[in-house]
Order: structure tokens, then C-alpha cells, then sequence
């Protein structure tokens, strides 16, 4: 894997979001020894967070899944609901960028930043497997992107789709991996 062409995504780890978990003390753990090894091997790190302007005017009522969290969410401070998780806060030199949707790409301006910084390779991580990881990888794999997963830095609440997703459906467009094969393989 040639370094200077690969990224890591930290994806939506948001305490906002985190903390809908039951438990996200091994992600969050799991996630930390990510960006370290990222940092070590000076493999860039990319924040990707999910934000909307106050009272969320992006959000139109015909997307299903976003006008349903609109309801809940259109008095919720915005500031405070992107702030990054402070165990996985990013240092100076990272890049934090915000989407609108599902798809780290949808929104934001994630491609214009990996093409600036001649990426090639996406190594991906986050919170929900279902949600951020999956549209992100579809959408990667179809810009032609080399793509990676670390398993177990990424959860979804329900595991039975995690388990799925990350067996059947992943594997056909990226590598799946365990941290553990990830930063002894870099």
C-alpha cells in the first residue's frame, strides 16, 4: 500500500451520535489506534462529520430517512451537534470536512480535497456500518477509488446488518480487515 496515496476517513464520529450506542468504548479505542497509526506512518486523516445549517434548510421533507431526524432535531444547537467525539479530537494537520447526507461525498467538498492531495486509496471508519460506510463505499467504488475497511472500527446498531454487510456485501467492491491486520500491514 504506497502511503502518499492513501487516506483515513473517521466518519460521523460525532459524541452526538456515538452516544446513541449502548457501548462505544471498543470503537472509540479501536478508532483512537486508527488515527495514531495514521499519524505514525503520515497517512493524511480526514474527519467527515454530519452538520446542517440551524433550523437544517438542506433537508427537503421528501428524503425519508433526513426529514424524519428534522422533526426531532430542528431546534438541536448544529455547532454542538457536529462536535467530534474529544477522544478522537483532530489535530492541527487534519482535515475536517462536513457532508449534508449519508455519503461522505454527498454535500461536501471530500472529492475536490483527495484529488488536491492525489488520494488514491480510502481507508474507512465509522459510525453507522449501514449509514456513512456503506453509501461512502458505493459512492468511493464508483469514483474509482482503492478501498479499504477496518472492520472493527466501524459499528452499526444493529449487528446482525454490520455482520452482513461487512461478510457478503463489502467485500465485492473493498477489503475488509481488523485494525490489528490494518496497522501491522501499513
Amino acid at each position: 500500500m504506497e502511503k502518499a496515496k492513501t487516506a483515513l476517513l473517521v466518519m460521523d464520529m460525532q459524541s452526538s451520535i456515538l452516544s446513541r450506542l449502548a457501548d462505544a468504548t471498543k470503537l472509540i479505542s479501536n478508532t483512537q489506534e486508527a488515527i495514531k497509526t495514521a499519524r505514525k506512518r503520515q497517512i493524511p486523516v480526514i474527519y467527515i462529520t454530519v452538520g446542517f445549517r440551524q433550523g437544517m434548510p438542506e433537508i427537503s421533507k421528501n428524503n425519508k430517512a433526513f426529514s424524519a431526524i428534522k422533526q426531532h432535531m430542528i431546534h438541536v444547537n448544529m455547532k454542538e451537534w457536529v462536535s467530534i467525539h474529544p477522544d478522537l479530537l483532530p489535530d492541527e494537520q487534519d482535515i475536517v470536512i462536513t457532508k449534508k447526507r449519508f455519503s461522505a461525498f454527498t454535500g461536501s467538498d471530500l472529492e475536490v480535497v483527495l484529488r488536491g492531495l492525489n488520494i488514491e486509496h480510502l481507508v474507512l471508519t465509522g459510525i453507522s456500518t449501514s449509514g456513512v460506510v456503506l453509501s461512502t463505499l458505493r459512492e468511493a467504488a464508483d469514483k474509482d477509488y482503492t478501498l479499504t475497511v477496518i472492520e472493527d472500527c466501524c459499528k452499526d446498531e444493529d449487528e446482525e446488518v454490520h455482520r452482513v454487510l461487512m461478510g457478503k456485501i463489502f467485500p465485492r467492491q473493498a477489503d475488509v480487515i481488523t485494525l490489528s491486520n490494518w496497522t501491522e500491514g501499513i
